[in-house]
């Protein structure tokens, strides 16, 4: 049996967990979805609420108190529904709470709002109580609907441990995993992390922003200022298709070749220190963790590229030239003749260019977490690095493909530029061939030996070593 002294005691495999009272405060959308899952798992459930009698529809098999009061004396664990600004009535309830556990789930509008976290205010204003901060990660549609995949995790700190063994053995019967951080002086740092707007994007997207605004500023000096400067031509329409067209295709494969070059530094590194327990530079870290995010925004302009190269053909000025075309060779009586070079580049660039997004698209559906988690770790690595870096020649095969002999006729080089496409070239180029680099068979075998454990031998150590001996 449980001691009064005790906050609450864990919820064993034995117990009937028809047996265990929890209430809630609140009966906002938070309070309303977190009990509804806690009825599904199986326990029984008390509101207090300061309108017990106009408090809106409740989850079906629970039961509001009379009273703050009543509802707090009749359970040992108690989730925080409100927010901070309506934590006065609690100092009320201070003889209730006592020995009890609170789970606070707060969180607040933008950050640095009050000097001291949530949980932290919630402690002081009721000091005999055990105070737990844990659920404020979660959505109220992630709590109705449960877990949807194996990263819907929550995260709990107290000052208590059978405190928070008491809600982890909670939210673990909710079908979520639990994540300790420790002491409630960890509650800042979870009160901040749902107000952080994607912390793992900002990078790709400071990446994309930046290399968007360079090259589309770019084609526009080179191809609507050159001509209405140099030849009197207003070509301005074609920024809205043509010029977008070619920004997205060179970012895309720029992006691409940002999501391999890190783990290629990471084998110079290694080959350089012969070794694998030293860790990389921390900008090295926070690259390699965001190569995911560099991907899907990389198939994301792959994907307007394809979309904006199909409607090509239906665009007035296209039609417009098609159509002087043809009027001029039967005015002239001419016609053009075949050319069976240029015939096998298009097909050549149209099939490479298909074929590499279509292992895009494989790239991108094995990333999701409903597909990846059913790959073992092999299959896994084999699409996103065999498969990636063979995405990766492809595409960039394509981008030659496109340029072809371009680079050869002066006219391409508008104001002494080389054309945009031959700039994007230089990173998957550089890429690619470093690869080949560590596939070489002294280079490799070095590698894999370094990453199954060998370490190089260190003069200075082996120096010490004879010293001591």
């Amino acid at each position: 049996s449980c001691n009064t002294s005790v906050p609450l005691c864990p919820v064993s495999s034995e117990d009937d967990p028809e047996q265990e009272l929890l209430c809630i405060f609140g009966t906002g959308d938070l309070g309303r979805s977190l009990g509804q899952r806690l009825i599904q798992a199986g326990y029984r459930l008390v509101y207090g609420s300061r309108r017990p009698h106009s408090c809106g529809p409740l989850p079906p098999g629970t039961q509001v108190a009379t009273s703050h009061e009543a509802a707090a004396q009749s359970a040992q664990l108690i989730f925080l529904c409100v927010h901070r600004e309506h934590y006065d009535f609690l100092e009320s309830l201070t003889p209730q709470l006592k020995g009890k556990v609170v789970v606070d789930v707060s969180n607040n509008l933008k950050r640095d709002l009050y000097p001291e976290a949530n949980a932290e205010h919630l402690q002081r204003l009721i000091p005999g109580a055990h105070v737990v901060k844990a659920f404020n990660t979660l959505s109220a549609w992630a709590l109705q609907n449960g877990p949807s995949d194996a990263n819907r995790q929550v995260y709990l700190c107290g000052n208590r441990t059978e405190a928070k063994q008491a809600v982890a053995e909670t939210a673990t019967k909710l079908g979520f995993t639990v994540v300790d951080r420790g002491s409630l002086s960890a509650a800042r740092e979870l009160e901040d992390s749902p107000l952080q707007l994607f912390p793992d994007w900002r990078l790709p997207m400071r990446l994309t922003v930046g290399l968007t605004a360079f090259f589309f500023l770019y084609v526009v000096i080179r191809d609507v200022i050159y001509a209405y400067v140099e030849q009197r031509k207003d070509i301005s329409f074609r920024i809205m298709v043509s010029l977008a067209n070619k920004v997205f295709p060179i970012v895309s494969l720029i992006m691409l070749s940002l999501c391999y070059l890190p783990g290629i530094m990471a084998a110079c590194l290694q080959l350089s220190r012969g070794t694998k327990y030293k860790r990389f530079p921390d900008w090295l870290d926070r690259w390699m963790l965001c190569r995911k995010q560099l991907g899907l925004v990389s198939l994301a302009f792959a994907s307007l590229h394809v979309l904006y190269t199909l409607i090509i053909p239906i665009r007035y000025y296209v039609r417009y030239r098609l159509a002087a075309i043809t009027i001029s060779q039967i005015r002239e009586n001419k016609t053009t003749a075949f050319d069976t070079t240029m015939a096998w580049r298009t097909d050549s660039y149209y099939s490479m260019g298909v074929l590499g997004f279509g292992l895009f698209l494989l790239l991108g559906i094995s990333s999701l977490p409903s597909v990846s988690n059913i790959l073992s770790w092999r299959e896994f690595s084999f699409i996103q690095s065999k498969l990636g870096y063979l995405t990766l020649f492809i595409c960039t095969f394509h981008t030659y493909l496109y340029g072809w002999d371009k680079f050869l006729h002066l006219a391409s080089y508008k104001w002494f530029t080389p054309p945009s496409y031959m700039l994007c070239l230089i990173v998957p180029s550089a890429v690619l061939l470093l690869k080949m680099l560590l596939l070489l068979p002294c280079v490799d075998k070095r590698l894999t030996r370094i990453r199954q454990g060998w370490e190089r031998a260190d003069p200075e150590d082996g120096t010490r070593k004879s010293l001591l001996t």
